[in-house]
């Protein structure tokens, strides 16, 4: 693989292209300030205008989510796995038809896998504008989001109509569902009965990690922390584990799976084959199989990064309570 080739699977954090009208909630008060990014794989975004920074997916998908203070992501569900670590900020995750069946705060580094089957939201409630990292099993993201029905009917209230066929159309901006096309199905009351009403101690033992917690058991070598026996147990189709200094790739190596670097604190000097670069805080870097790497920080002080690789596990609904 040629240094050009390589360069083209790294995202740099400060290249991040956002959409600002990517879901049905963009004009909604309170969520109408959110920005949405596609770094491997175009996620579930609604707007076909989405920026796609690596288009090619290797069995999940990496966006991000960035929200000035008091911004909220509204309630919504996914029949893949979804899983956020915190680049930069604090932020409440809340869950349940209503959003108030249990909630929990993140700070920097930390990570939550939520559970398929119930409705999430979340807010940046710290002082200053936050970024999330987000990781959605399978190629296709499970086939898009399925939102509770007041955020429908309260986008509807602010132009905006989501169409059946997963597309966001603006009224706004004069836009109007094509011929043949209907609006997305709301959910009946029956199918709503299907979404869990998890509580915050069921939820954050098994499906929140803590930043400390994955430093603490990273200092000899990559801490698994989800996979079947990692500190969060599930099968979503990828496995994620924590590397730091004391667990960096000296050693030049390969893998037979993909693997995507996510560069949490530290600069990380990165080699590949003959070429070499230097990876900084959120930048991300798609490797495919097959390809020689070393992986070791390249200044003093702290560094951590999180390390996405595909399995054989199908990506769906595969982890419960």
């Amino acid at each position: 693989m040629t240094a050009t080739d390589m360069q083209s699977r790294i995202v740099r954090y400060g290249t991040l292209r956002p959409c600002r009208t990517a879901f049905i909630d963009a004009h909604t008060p309170g969520s109408d300030q959110k920005e949405n990014y596609a770094i491997v794989g175009g996620g579930v975004s609604e707007n076909p205008d989405q920026h796609v920074h690596i288009v090619d997916t290797p069995g999940f998908n990496i966006g991000a989510a960035g929200q000035p203070p008091k911004c909220r992501n509204s309630l919504h569900s996914h029949r893949t796995a979804e899983v956020f670590f915190v680049l930069k900020g604090r932020w409440r995750f809340f869950w349940g038809r209503w959003g108030t069946a249990g909630e929990v705060t993140l700070e920097e580094g930390d990570i939550i896998n939520l559970p398929t089957g119930m409705f999430r939201g979340f807010e940046n409630i710290g002082n200053d504008f936050g970024m999330l990292i987000a990781i959605l099993g399978g190629d296709d993201a499970g086939g898009g989001v399925v939102w509770a029905p007041q955020v429908i009917e309260d986008a509807a209230e602010h132009g905006l109509v989501l169409a059946d066929t997963g597309r966001l159309y603006d009224t706004q901006k004069g836009e109007s569902l094509p011929d043949g096309v209907g609006p997305m199905p709301r959910l009946s009351d029956a199918e709503l009965d299907g979404f869990a009403e998890y509580s915050t101690s069921e939820v954050v033992p098994r499906f929140v990690a803590r930043y400390r917690d994955m430093m603490a058991c990273a200092d000899r070598q990559p801490a698994p922390v989800i996979g079947p026996d990692s500190m969060l147990r599930d099968r979503p189709g990828f496995e994620v584990d924590f590397l730091s200094r004391g667990s960096a790739i000296a050693d030049p190596g390969g893998t037979e799976r993909h693997e995507v670097l996510l560069i949490m604190r530290g600069h990380w000097h990165l080699t590949w084959n003959a070429e070499e670069t230097v990876l900084s805080p959120g930048d991300t870097c798609a490797i495919p199989p097959g390809v020689r790497r070393s992986l070791v920080p390249s200044m003093s002080g702290e560094a951590s990064l999180f390390r996405v690789r595909n399995s054989d596990d199908p990506a769906g609904p595969t982890h419960w309570i």
